[in-house]
């Protein structure tokens, strides 16, 4: 079975406490590692669209990854606009957790479902969009083409992992997802909308794939399952 669920933010220092962001998100953090237990098997896989920790270092943002290694089931990480602790691939595997992978311009193989993703860009349409917005949204968009040209095998499905919503303000589909269209990808999984911002959240079936936010306190801190 394939779960997701995005914006785990935690800290193991305990010194950003999520309550300040709405009465919801007290004692987040135990919520999600209740729910997590309560549904994933270990040999589930949990999709994690970014903001996992607040830590600003790898070997600060260690403690809460490891926690995260401790829960049931393989886990998949990309990028969120938060994880500043995000470094080299081959630093992140030095960790050595146990159940982690950590995506960037390559791809993971569950059960003939192929998981890809990257952190994708704030939308084109948005109040300030800069050059530097441009640059670093059509990185991504290259990052995201060379996760998907990684897939070297035959299989049944295939499920993106975005941070960032793959739409424009306005709601309509951006280029992530016709770059999703044309590599045939069924599902879409992304996260960062809190609070007020759900209601920039679009789901369902668009242009022949299905999209799933998978916010933490959209979903209730609760795992959602995708297959």
């Amino acid at each position: 079975m394939i779960f997701g669920i995005g914006d785990l933010h935690l800290d193991y220092s305990q010194e950003k406490p999520m309550g300040v962001f709405g009465e919801k998100w007290i004692n987040h953090e135990e919520k999600i590692f209740n729910n997590w237990k309560l549904k994933v098997r270990d040999e589930d896989l949990v999709l994690i669209p970014g903001d996992i920790s607040w830590a600003l270092k790898l070997d600060e943002a260690y403690y809460d990854l490891k926690r995260v290694d401790e829960l049931p089931g393989k886990k998949i990480i990309t990028k969120g606009n938060h994880d500043y602790w995000w470094e080299s691939k081959k630093k992140m595997d030095s960790l050595k957790l146990n159940s982690i992978f950590f995506i960037q311009n390559d791809s993971y193989i569950y059960e003939n479902t192929a998981i890809v993703g990257c952190r994708g860009w704030i939308a084109k349409d948005g109040e300030g969009f800069s050059p530097h917005d441009e640059k670093m949204y059509n990185r991504e968009l290259g990052r995201l083409e060379n996760s998907l040209n990684s897939i070297k095998q035959n299989t049944e499905k295939k499920i993106v992992m975005l941070h960032y919503p793959p739409f424009n303000e306005d709601f309509s589909p951006n280029e992530f997802v016709y770059l999703m269209k044309k590599s045939a990808v069924d599902i879409c999984v992304y996260g960062h909308l809190h609070s007020e911002g759900h209601k920039y959240v679009v789901e369902g079936n668009i242009e022949g794939i299905r999209f799933i936010c998978v916010s933490s306190d959209y979903i209730n801190f609760s795992p959602k399952e995708l297959l």
